[in-house]
């Protein structure tokens, strides 16, 4: 195709970037994959999801907000900020494919997980689109946060692909402890889905006048807490199966990190349903859910090591860098 064959010689044409221009790149992927989400909390509990009340225009007949009898221009401001952020998503996410691409050697790998990006945005947008069509219906809010928590993890993993090689994973921590990890990744998933059935049968649907999931608020919490349980559970076993394995200082570090960001979730999600769900502690709880998946993703990249980073060879006539690993 004449514009990849364009873009792909742009590209070629760009410094080759060094190991904190990759890292810097990559931390910026995890941070607005993760920050959407949580600037998405606070359009819903202001209620202004449906501030701009058309997709991909603000308003019928404007792309930005504009006096409207029906429509508080403060909440049409802070929906079409939110907009506004997915093209920064898309400018980090089309770096992080510029970057994987000046990486030499080129790593079929490395090139997967940067390409997620760009399309994790296009099915974000989507999903906006989606969700303002249908009146915000509360299950087209959950897949548009659950998306983001997918492309967060896949961030982070993009983040340690950029400064380790392509070795088949030889298990750093005892070679049981994956199947825990897969369990423990499983279970998170869980928590995370039955949060935003709380959230869609809760009071903040990001409109007066959208439709909540009618089912019992106390019994969803009740599950959406179960799961936790289950979670921590999980994680003492991964820790009690893990000793028995050889020394990994950075493995117990992550270790340490999630079950401080699952324990400061889990009573931040207690004082937020004793206390009524305010607003703030609601967004409080949306960064919690995106740092803990953020600790969970830099568990399962520390409990295995695939090997040295590749060296830099530059194609014939051209200059390349020679990095370390960052």
């Amino acid at each position: 195709m004449p514009v990849v064959a364009w873009f792909l010689r742009l590209v070629d044409r760009l410094p080759y970037p060094n190991p904190r221009v990759r890292r810097a790149v990559a931390i910026a992927a995890v941070v607005t994959n993760g920050g959407i989400a949580v600037t998405g909390s606070v359009v819903r509990v202001t209620g202004s999801g449906l501030g701009c009340s058309t997709w991909p225009q603000c308003l019928p007949g404007s792309m930005f907000p504009a006096r409207h009898p029906e429509f508080p221009e403060l909440n049409q401001w802070i929906e079409f900020g939110n907009r506004m952020l997915i093209g920064i998503v898309g400018f980090v996410a089309a770096l992080c494919v510029i970057v994987a691409l000046r990486t030499r050697p080129r790593r079929r790998r490395l090139l997967l997980l940067a390409w997620t990006m760009p399309l994790g945005v296009v099915v974000q947008a989507v999903l906006g689109g989606i969700t303002v069509l249908t009146g915000l219906l509360w299950w087209t809010v959950a897949l548009h946060f659950l998306t983001s928590s997918v492309l967060t993890w896949v961030a982070v993993l993009l983040l340690h692909a950029f400064a380790e090689g392509d070795e088949a994973p030889r298990r750093v921590a005892h070679g049981r402890i994956h199947r825990q990890l897969i369990a423990l990744t499983a279970l998170l998933g869980g928590v995370l889905v039955a949060g935003t059935m709380v959230t869609g049968a809760g009071p903040h649907g990001g409109d007066p006048e959208t439709p909540r999931l009618q089912a019992p608020i106390d019994l969803l919490a009740r599950v959406h807490s179960g799961l936790l349980y289950a979670f921590l559970a999980l994680l003492v076993l991964v820790g009690l199966i893990a000793r028995t394995g050889r020394d990994a200082p950075r493995f117990w570090r992550r270790y340490g990190v999630l079950w401080a960001a699952v324990l400061a979730q889990g009573a931040l999600g207690i004082t937020q349903y004793l206390l009524g769900v305010p607003e703030i502690l609601v967004t409080l709880h949306v960064l919690g859910a995106e740092l803990t998946t953020v600790a969970a993703a830099s568990l399962w990249c520390a409990a295995r090591d695939r090997g040295p980073l590749p060296v830099d060879v530059a194609p014939a006539g051209e200059r390349a860098e020679h990095p370390s690993p960052a």
